[in-house]
Order: structure tokens, then C-alpha cells, then sequence
């Protein structure tokens, strides 16, 4: 059975390279910890009203 699991990270100016690096170890760790299998992994940008990047949503669906 295919599970999802979403993680969201807000970005702020001059630190999106560390904010996105902490996402890639939260992700990382969720799936070391007893993952089987990741079917699919998707990065989404959200918005202000202005139109600028202000977080990112990772979805991952996978199978334990």
C-alpha cells in the first residue's frame, strides 16, 4: 500500500541554501528510518500575493 507524506519549509532571503539542506536531512532521515521503497519525490514552490518564493513543499509517496 503507497502512503504520502509531505514536509514544508519556509524560505527567507539569504538562507534558502541552509533552510534547503535542513529539508533534505529531515527528508533523508524519514527514510532511513525504515522506508522500503520511494515511488516518487516532488518539490512545490508556494507564493505570496506578490508572487514571491516563500516556502517549498516536498511530497514523497513511498511504501513501508
Amino acid at each position: 500500500m503507497f502512503k504520502v507524506k509531505t514536509f514544508g519549509e519556509p524560505l527567507r532571503p539569504f538562507r534558502a541554501r541552509v533552510e534547503l539542506a535542513e529539508l533534505d536531512e529531515r527528508v533523508n532521515e524519514f527514510i532511513a528510518s525504515g522506508i522500503k521503497r520511494v515511488i516518487s519525490v516532488s518539490d512545490t514552490a508556494t507564493t505570496d500575493d506578490t508572487g514571491a518564493t516563500i516556502g517549498l513543499v516536498r511530497t514523497i509517496v513511498y511504501e513501508e
